[in-house]
């Protein structure tokens, strides 16, 4: 007989300390604490009901992070929570004492912008053959024989970060001035993992961080419009999961894949990416990355022109999005909240040609989205620019097409680009109308610039 299950029990800390504020303004609260340490929480008052209702026993680590910072005198014990070895079985991958933080920052720092031969030299891996710099395929060339260098929870931590640091920065800036120095980190990564001697859990966090570190790098590659190097990236990335045999790796890798395939004209592609994404996932207990999944395969549907399969589709990553965070939530997924699906949706009936439900959703897009996500905001902006031009309002495209423009000296984005360029190719046509003409100047000087 199946185990009765255990009735949460309330966080009375929590509750205390949020104190008269309503739900919706702790969230808000809890969220300018994680932007301004550079993470990003999709925290709203239905997260705090969860956790003070006790359905949250232990915070992920992005949460973690936040609440440390916000009290930094306080433990997660003393916050009402559980230990992580109590809710997940095993012990705890990040521990809270016993390092250097500001040692750990430049380290992480120069992992992010050093390139491999500076983190080779911070971490003894360095010698009489220097690491090629230069874009290279992976890995790379081994280098003169020594003696393996001891690769610990330190040196992890040091990727991992760089991961955050990576994603962070993508978020505010969008692609285009990240690809070369990620590309370096990467590299540096696999040095690592090959290089290296270590423990078989330091290998496994290894492998994980690596193979997320591949993921970030192609879609950096395909932000920029390299599209092949996006696509051999998510095969390293692949290659790393099915040998570490990590599922949530292999999902996350078919979710970025599906994507990419979908953008290069390949729907049966994106399709059974999003399909075999969706198999990975059924081993995870996570109804947000399941639910991300069903609208990647709402997007194959769309552009296969298959309607009806795009709307069972989108109904049930809805239904799963509805069922709210949990603490099994991949930490990547932090953009994943009510702006992205509805964006995602915009760009199903875009696919579709239902011009009026594409704009509604990608205008309910852009007032949902936050605004440390400055590069969705511009391809939201893009999309409605794109969108209305669907439907033959001119002058809205026009005004909507302007504030991208307004966004791109903050965002670094070819594929941002390459959406306005098509929008204002199909718009010289009726220049004569005021708006049109005002877009028109905007872009050829950003252009220009």
């Amino acid at each position: 007989m199946a185990p009765a299950t255990a009735v949460p029990t309330p966080n009375t800390a929590m509750r205390e300390l949020r104190g008269d504020l309503s739900p919706a303004e702790f969230a808000t609260v809890i969220r300018r604490a994680a932007r301004a340490i550079g993470e990003h929480v999709s925290c709203d008052a239905r997260y705090i009901g969860r956790v003070e209702a006790g359905a949250i026993r232990c915070p992920n680590y992005a949460y973690e992070r936040v609440f440390r910072h916000i009290w930094p005198d306080r433990s997660l014990a003393d916050l009402g929570f559980a230990p992580r070895t109590a809710v997940r079985g095993r012990p705890a991958q990040h521990p809270p004492h016993h390092f250097d933080e500001e040692n750990d920052d430049v380290r992480r720092r120069t992992f992010l912008s050093g390139g491999p031969t500076a983190l080779a030299t911070v971490l003894g891996l360095d010698g009489p053959a220097q690491a090629d710099t230069a874009h290279t395929a992976l890995p790379l060339p081994p280098p003169a024989p020594r003696a393996p260098r001891r690769v610990g929870r330190a040196d992890v931590r040091l990727v991992e970060q760089a991961v955050r640091d990576i994603r962070s920065a993508d978020d505010a800036h969008g692609a285009d001035t990240l690809f070369e120095r990620a590309g370096q980190s990467l590299r540096s990564a696999y040095l690592l993992l090959n290089e290296g001697d270590y423990t078989l859990d330091t290998e496994r966090r290894l492998q994980a961080t690596a193979g997320e570190l591949a993921i970030s790098v192609g879609w950096l590659a395909h932000d920029s419009q390299r599209l092949a190097d996006a696509r051999s990236f998510y095969a390293e990335a692949l290659a790393t999961a099915r040998m570490a045999d990590d599922s949530a790796l292999e999902a996350h890798v078919f979710c970025n894949s599906a994507f990419l395939a979908r953008d290069a004209g390949r729907p049966r592609e994106a399709l059974r990416a999003a399909q075999a994404g969706q198999s990975a996932a059924r081993r995870l207990d996570s109804d947000r990355l399941r639910s991300l999944l069903a609208m990647r395969e709402a997007g194959g549907w769309a552009a296969l022109g298959d309607r009806g399969s795009c709307e069972r589709s989108l109904g049930r990553a809805y239904t799963l999005f509805e069922r709210g965070e949990s603490e099994s939530d991949p930490e990547w997924m932090s953009f994943y909240g009510e702006a992205e699906i509805a964006g995602l949706e915009a760009q199903c009936w875009s696919t579709l040609g239902e011009w009026d439900r594409a704009s509604e959703r990608a205008g309910l897009a852009m007032a949902l989205q936050q605004p440390q996500f400055v590069r969705n905001r511009a391809l939201y902006t893009a999309e409605l620019a794109h969108d209305r031009l669907g439907r033959g309002d001119l002058a809205g495209s026009a005004a909507h097409g302007s504030a991208a423009v307004a966004l791109l000296g903050q965002v670094r984005s070819a594929r941002i680009r390459g959406m306005l360029a098509d929008t204002a190719q199909r718009l010289r046509a009726f220049q004569a109308v005021r708006e049109v003409g005002e877009f028109l100047a905007g872009y050829d000087n950003a252009v220009a610039a």
